[in-house]
């Protein structure tokens, strides 16, 4: 039936069949102009997280500081100098005057609680600042060094940086259309019908296009205070950070990866195929197709609306090396019968190119989708977006390369072939010597292979350091950097403590509460002392835990104020008329963020020290739920941990299970698809085998050196052994072919696979090399990481399957002739 379809179609009318693929691709490039790019901190959630769910009903309950933005300054003078403090001023009434700004923060605008009378009355009524005429600068310095509000959080401890807090206009429409478009899919989720589909589709699209101009104007609010910050750099270090100024820079960093990535690996595939080939058509023609199968793909994604995000970002990457190892396992091939049989018609060779190699490049592909598809168990939703990406670009790899290049080249004459590459760096004839003459040093390097993969995985840690995640000469990196170490933490955690009902409302043996008629939610009556003794003990044990930076709560609170009553704890009458007559604008800096009178509840927030290279952020998550419960116990209420610090665990957590399990469940469908196509078990399982032993050794490399499974790396385990096979299939199907050739001699046949098959995966694998080692350049570090370990383990797959798959094959002679 292929045969009919080529001879009677696709060479018989080439020049149609090409105008036809390139109308298409056309056509696809014009939905390729709408392929959009997400890399928001949503696009890292898993998708039916309980606890994301909690964390937006917190933040609705609570002021958010998402819409926020750190300005860390380090002034060459004293920070209380008359030049800092007017340093400060300048930046911050220049960052008022910004569109987007709703207020700024500074020191001097924070309230100095210790600067001027101590009882609590005189103190609410007159509170002092740095800008008030007869303030104290010297106890303002003492206050700012130890208060427990202050110190850590708006200035540093040796009190050289300080931050100013940008606070944005609250978005009141995106938050409803991002509401609303939550509640589309839930409803959609729970009741697929087409009514609701459309309606998530309708939700969908509403949300993206105001995300869309919502992005606009978020980084040109970015440049505008770059832009103050830059006229102020000779005052002092200044450092910016925030989610939004990260989200902003992230999309220029995957935007920059996909024109960046795609440019530079063209250029070096087109002087590895020049090196190799020494043939224009042999280099113009690979690229051709490759870039013909990225057009489109991205129009592919265009239309279907799926987004590029920072785990997707290098698909552009993906795609050229999938593309190129199938046109290459093609053009080798095609070269190969060229120079056995030099009087036979271009369009014979063609013929017998196709046909020779559909079934193993089927296959190679097949295995390939199975790989990236097994990324859709992650339930983290750009996790499964490139699996989907991928599978549909490979997929039209395949369609592009077997339907374009042979009608081209039925279009252009047949032409010497240059062969000196192959005679002067035969690499797969030193390999085939190898598995003849050196079978003991074989196994005894896979042995050692082994121990070494076991001790190795043993040492692996799934951690997720945001700060890490950039390279040190990003703004993002020495931002978060500045602040992690001078200003208390980076990444945020919550703890939100519910009190039951009768125990908030339960003054005990308090006499100004017996007075009174019990009211959970006047202030008078809240403040009892088991809600007051349960925000100490808790803040104390976060204050004291390692790693855990600036703690705030109303814990704080309580400490500032037993030292201005003179050691003595304030009672519920003090912190009551706190509550209620506190001015609204300090209240919601102490006060409000923490306690919840309405919802009977506590919040402590807290950072953590994420440049800490001994952190390990499950164990510190789960140390905390268990050594709450002697403080929280069930008399008193509940607890919940929540933020980004739970849900980027939760993440990565659940994608470590799911591609362990995966990885697992993938090597038994390959099996499965092995035993038809090799026809025999053992070949199946020495396929299989020949593939793990190389790919456990870069995972046990990463144990011993300390590189954490994160985001990007835990996927490579899947990818690779998807793309690994590939060598594998092309080399038992080639194998089985020169066996019955050679009269079941098993020597000279995996010689002769050497010399044919063995080219072509040698230059697929220094396609793949070149590829994943562009990725080296992204400012994201775990995408470094990605294409370095997907080297290392396209390598050693590479070496599996030309030494240990071959020795494997003349020891256990599983076909038979």
């Amino acid at each position: 039936m292929l045969k009919k379809l080529y001879e009677g179609l696709i060479l018989k009318f080439p020049m149609f069949i090409l105008s036809v693929i390139l109308l298409i691709v056309a056509a696809l490039a014009y939905q390729a102009a709408k392929l959009e790019v997400d890399a928001s901190a949503e696009t890292l959630l898993l998708e039916d997280d309980t606890d994301l769910q909690f964390m937006r009903e917190v933040s609705a309950r609570y002021p958010s500081g998402l819409d926020m933005i750190i300005v860390s300054f380090a002034p060459k003078s004293d920070l209380l100098s008359p030049e800092s403090l007017r340093s400060i001023d300048e930046i911050s009434e220049k960052l008022k005057k910004i569109e987007r700004v709703d207020s700024v923060m500074s020191i001097l605008d924070i309230p100095l609680l210790e600067n001027g009378s101590s009882a609590i009355k005189e103190l609410i009524s007159g509170i002092t600042t740095l800008r008030s005429p007869y303030v104290n600068l010297e106890k303002a310095r003492q206050e700012l060094l130890i208060s427990p509000i202050y110190s850590e959080n708006i200035v540093s401890k040796d009190l050289k940086t300080t931050a100013i807090v940008v606070m944005l206009k609250p978005d009141g429409v995106y938050a409803n259309l991002l509401e609303k478009r939550n509640q589309a899919r839930a409803k959609a989720e729970q009741n697929k019908t087409q009514e609701n589909e459309k309606a998530l589709n309708a939700a969908i699209d509403e949300f993206k296009k105001y995300r869309d101009e919502l992005r606009i104007r978020e980084r040109q609010t970015i440049n505008d205070i770059r832009e103050i910050l830059s006229e102020h750099k000779n005052d002092g270090a200044l450092f910016l950070g925030g989610v939004n100024m990260i989200a902003v820079d992230m999309i220029t960093f995957v935007k920059s990866d996909l024109v960046y990535f795609g440019a530079i690996l063209f250029v070096l595939l087109a002087l590895a195929l020049w090196v190799i080939f020494r043939q224009i058509r042999y280099v113009v023609l690979p690229l051709l197709i490759c870039a013909l199968s990225i057009i489109s793909t991205a129009g592919i994604l265009g239309f279907f609306g799926w987004e590029v995000t920072v785990i997707s970002s290098n698909f552009v990457a993906l795609q050229l090396i999938l593309t190129i190892s199938i046109v290459l396992h093609l053009i080798v091939r095609y070269r190969e019968l060229a120079s056995k049989y030099p009087k036979v018609t271009q369009k014979e060779l063609v013929l017998l190119t196709v046909l020779s190699k559909a079934n193993p490049s089927f296959f190679a592909v097949f295995t390939t989708i199975i790989g990236f598809l097994s990324l859709m168990l992650s339930n983290i939703k750009p996790v499964i977006n490139l699996g989907w990406m991928m599978a549909s670009g490979i997929t039209m790899s395949l369609i592009i390369a077997f339907a374009a290049l042979p009608v081209i080249l039925m279009l252009i004459p047949k032409k010497a072939l240059y062969t000196a590459f192959e005679k002067e760096f035969a690499l797969s004839r030193l390999c085939a010597k190898i598995v003849d003459k050196h079978g003991f040093l074989i196994i005894s390097t896979v042995v050692c292979m082994i121990i070494f993969t076991v001790a190795g995985i043993q040492k692996i840690r799934v951690e997720n350091s945001f700060i890490n995640y950039f390279k040190p000469s990003t703004q993002i990196y020495q931002g978060m950097k500045n602040i992690d170490q001078n200003l208390g933490g980076t990444t945020p955690m919550d703890v939100i403590v519910k009190f039951n009902s009768e125990e908030a409302a339960d003054g005990g043996e308090d006499d100004f509460e017996a007075e009174f008629t019990q009211d959970k939610n006047d202030p008078k009556y809240w403040f009892t002392p088991k809600v007051t003794n349960t925000a100490l003990k808790v803040h104390d044990y976060f204050e004291n835990s390692e790693f855990v930076g600036k703690v705030q709560s109303f814990g704080t609170l309580l400490k500032v104020g037993e030292r201005l009553n003179g050691g003595r704890e304030l009672d519920s009458f003090e912190l009551a008329l706190i509550y209620e007559k506190l001015p609204e604008n300090y209240k919601n800096m102490i006060l409000s963020p923490y306690i919840n009178i309405e919802n009977n509840e506590l919040r402590f927030t807290m950072r953590l020290i994420d440049s800490d290279p001994n952190l390990k952020r499950n164990e510190l998550i789960q140390k905390a739920n268990e050594e709450l419960k002697e403080i929280i116990t069930p008399d008193i209420g509940t607890y919940r941990l929540s933020g980004a610090m739970v849900l980027y665990n939760n993440m990565l957590q659940s994608l470590f299970k799911s591609q362990i399990l995966t990885l697992g469940a993938v090597a038994l469908v390959f099996f499965i698809i092995f035993i038809p196509l090799f026809g025999s078990t053992k070949a199946s399982l020495m396929a299989i085998f020949s593939n793990l032993v190389p790919m456990g050794v870069v995972f046990g490399f990463m144990g011993f050196a300390g590189i954490p499974l994160d985001m990007m790396t835990i996927t490579v385990a899947a990818i690779s052994i998807g793309m690994g096979v590939d060598n594998t299939i092309h080399y038992i199907h080639r194998f089985k072919e020169e066996l019955r050739f050679h009269g079941g001699d098993y020597t000279k046949a995996m010689y002769a696979s050497h010399s044919s098959a063995g080219y072509a995966m040698y230059y697929t694998t220094i396609s793949t090399a070149l590829g994943f080692g562009v990725l080296v350049f992204s400012n994201f570090i775990p995408t470094i990481y990605f294409g370095m370990l997907t080297v290392a383990v396209m390598i050693m797959v590479f070496f599996g399957a030309i030494i240990l798959l071959p020795k494997l094959l003349l020891i256990f002679k599983p076909f038979k002739v």
